[in-house]
């Protein structure tokens, strides 16, 4: 990569205007990307994609790995003007709300894991969940939503959408007839989770991409309880993917953002919506993510290993009564979870007798999951749904959805599975039997 590369002229990778200016002639190709390194993706495993895809080493230092590119603002010339005029200045270097060197290296390997033509990194994983749908609905659209949504989107679905003429139908994921009866004229999207939040339902995709094709909808599916390495999302007929990527993508703690992927044409819609909302991240960020990622592949080998043990153990437990992990033979959705996921999850949830009052007492006793939201990280986290991800449901919605009291959602970490059983012995022992009303 040559200086000029980076500084992002005339000869950096991003389209050129065809002789007779595209905007005339209509004969502009869509490139993937824009990627720093052209289109050239050779073949390679999760691991070695997750090492080597976007990482750039530095032309003028030969520092091993990308810089951070901590600038608002790049040198004007002919080529970004016409780039401006003629309509392809999301492949120029002008301005980092725009796009940044640090951006475009992340977004390279985000799109290399998922198979993707093209990626955005955005601020949050709501600011990407909220630029998608918008970029891909019109005024008056109708979506039809999973019922087991993550509390953030439900709230743009039933808060947001009324305040511009839109609304949205929430389904069952796995009723497919309903899914289907909730179509509308005005429908123009579908949106789902790959494996919902808390019950780890397995979502079967192809069945909701059949489905979109048919009736001529798009299909968008949030994907962070499903990294690349565990569900090549897009593959399985989604047509955007989107993902919290301060979860398991960057798998850390330690940083807020989010991402959508996918074919060139409907990344490019999105992209202007990143503009008008602002949700850029930052190159520091932007290093951050790139550098959680390189360690997906194992850090999810990990995860599973650990989870897929204290699963075992929990089921086994009296004071445990149910046990959800699509990698136990008792989860209900064990064969769409064998047909679609590459390997598990890191994701456990259980219910424990005694209701909320007793789920309180046990995560309080517990010496090394922390109490804390969100999951992905290295660090095993422990919450309960009915006062963090689903607090905006009334208890009923819980219910309906299948959120009883005593719900415990657990995001395993990397620590040894042998720690994690011992701990939650010792939590699980000190629980009082007494059952709970649920709450309201």
């Amino acid at each position: 990569m040559s200086d000029t590369q980076i500084r992002g002229d005339a000869t950096s990778c991003g389209p050129s205007s065809t002789s007779g200016g595209w905007l005339n002639s209509l004969d502009r190709k869509r490139d993937a990307g824009p990627f720093l390194s052209g289109n050239d993706r050779p073949a390679a495993g999760p691991s070695t994609t997750a090492v080597h895809a976007g990482t750039h080493d530095d032309p003028r230092t030969g520092a091993v790995g990308t810089p951070i590119y901590q600038a608002s603002t790049f040198l004007l010339g002919a080529d970004q003007y016409r780039s401006i005029e003629e309509g392809f200045a999301r492949d120029r270097f002008i301005y980092s709300r725009y796009g940044n060197p640090s951006q475009w290296a992340v977004q390279e390997k985000l799109a290399a894991l998922e198979g993707a033509d093209s990626a955005i990194v955005f601020s949050s994983g709501m600011a990407a969940i909220t630029a998608t749908v918008m970029a891909l609905v019109d005024k008056g659209a109708h979506v039809i939503a999973s019922a087991d949504l993550y509390g953030g989107t439900y709230n743009l679905f039933n808060q947001e959408f009324p305040t511009f003429g839109m609304s949205a139908t929430l389904a069952d994921p796995q009723d497919f007839a309903a899914i289907e009866a909730a179509i509308r004229p005005e429908t123009q999207l579908m949106y789902f989770e790959a494996i919902t939040n808390p019950l780890l339902k397995i979502i079967d995709i192809p069945r909701l991409a059949e489905i979109a094709r048919r009736n001529g909808l798009r299909l968008v599916i949030d994907a962070t309880f499903a990294p690349p390495v565990a569900m090549r999302t897009l593959e399985q007929g989604a047509d955007v993917v989107v993902h919290s990527a301060s979860k398991y993508l960057n798998g850390h703690s330690d940083l807020i953002a989010g991402v959508a992927a996918g074919p060139r044409k409907l990344i490019d819609m999105i992209w202007p919506r990143l503009l008008n909302y602002g949700g850029s991240l930052d190159p520091h960020a932007c290093f951050l993510l790139e550098r959680g990622l390189k360690t997906l592949a194992i850090r999810m080998r990990a995860h599973e290993e650990s989870a897929h043990a204290l699963a075992q153990y929990l089921e086994s437990h009296p004071k445990v009564t149910r046990v959800f992990y699509p990698l136990l033979d008792s989860h209900p959705d064990r064969a769409v979870a064998r047909r679609l996921l590459k390997n598990g999850t890191g994701n456990v949830t259980f219910l424990v007798e005694g209701g909320d009052a007793a789920a309180l007492a046990l995560v309080n006793a517990l010496r090394i999951p922390k109490q804390a939201t969100s999951l992905g990280g290295v660090e095993s986290l422990v919450s309960l749904p009915f006062n963090t991800s689903q607090a905006s449901y009334t208890a009923r919605q819980r219910a309906a959805i299948g959120i009883h009291p005593g719900c415990v959602r657990l995001s395993v970490g990397i620590e040894d599975a042998a720690d994690l059983i011992t701990d939650f012995e010792q939590a699980l022992a000190q629980i009082s039997p007494a059952k709970e009303t649920a709450h309201a």
